[in-house]
């Protein structure tokens, strides 16, 4: 079995494989002041809850972007897994990347694209663009001949709800979700209107964008990862899968890759 480990800004998520299949997936609030122990306690407990034993896992494997948080991860997987963790960075995914440096690309946003690379690049050669709606809202870019050759990045969508309530001081904080239209009849849906339909046009907009710049861009796959995209993806018009598990299944890919080597 292996505890994979996504830990990110927002959420650190958990996810345990057996063998290729994904049996069990959690998320817990990326506090970054969590110890290895309070880290090791939910873990264990919710290995509890499902039946599963601690000493059945046979590697870890980690991509963290939120540097706080990583040693701990480590510690907590050494003090109560007995395993040391793979920490997936530029160096050990196993993709070329021509990023300047390679070390400046997010280990999640690495782990997507071996993800998006293996399980719909690799039957035509075709490029690949992976939009995660995480706590920020990131496009990545595969060329055809499998390589990472870069993307965008722009202020997550809860990230902008945040500020509209922050920043102006009649507006009122809301959830993020489609509205009735976009023509709000109340503030309420005014905002989410602008929100919602905005991140939208957003997606589509630099989706274009990226198709005209990369070789053969209209041919290019589009697939969505992270907490809103499938409420955002069914009005895109570019978006055409959706996988809420593509960093859990790249780290799985990374590490046997690890393993075989």
């Amino acid at each position: 079995m292996l505890l994979a480990l996504d830990v990110g800004n927002t959420n650190v998520t958990i996810g345990v494989f057996d063998g290729d299949r994904l049996v069990h997936n959690w998320r817990l609030a990326a506090l970054r002041e969590r110890t290895a122990d309070e880290l090791g306690i939910f873990a264990t407990r919710l290995f509890e809850q499902t039946n599963v034993a601690v000493s059945a896992v046979d590697g870890i494997a980690v991509a963290s972007v939120v540097p706080p948080l990583t040693r701990p991860i480590e510690e907590m997987c050494e003090r109560y897994f007995g395993q040391r963790a793979l920490l997936v960075d530029a160096t050990n995914a196993g993709i070329p990347i021509t990023y300047s440096p390679a070390s400046d690309v997010g280990a999640d946003r690495i782990v997507n694209a071996v993800a998006a690379r293996e399980r719909y690049g690799k039957g035509a050669p075709v490029p690949l663009i992976v939009v995660d709606f995480g706590t920020g809202t990131t496009f990545d870019v595969i060329s055809r001949e499998g390589t990472y050759i870069g993307g965008v990045i722009c202020p997550g969508i809860g990230i902008s709800a945040e500020a509209l309530f922050q920043r102006a001081a009649r507006l009122p904080r809301v959830d993020v979700r489609q509205p009735p239209g976009v023509v709000g009849q109340n503030t309420v849906h005014a905002m989410q209107a602008g929100l919602f339909f905005g991140y939208v046009e957003m997606v589509d907009g630099l989706v274009r964008r990226i198709r005209n710049e990369v070789p053969s861009g209209d041919q290019a796959i589009v697939i969505a990862t992270g907490g809103l995209a499938e409420v955002l993806s069914s009005e895109t018009r570019s978006i055409q899968h959706v996988d809420p598990n593509l960093t859990l299944e790249g780290l799985r890919l990374i590490w046997e890759r690890n393993q075989r080597a």
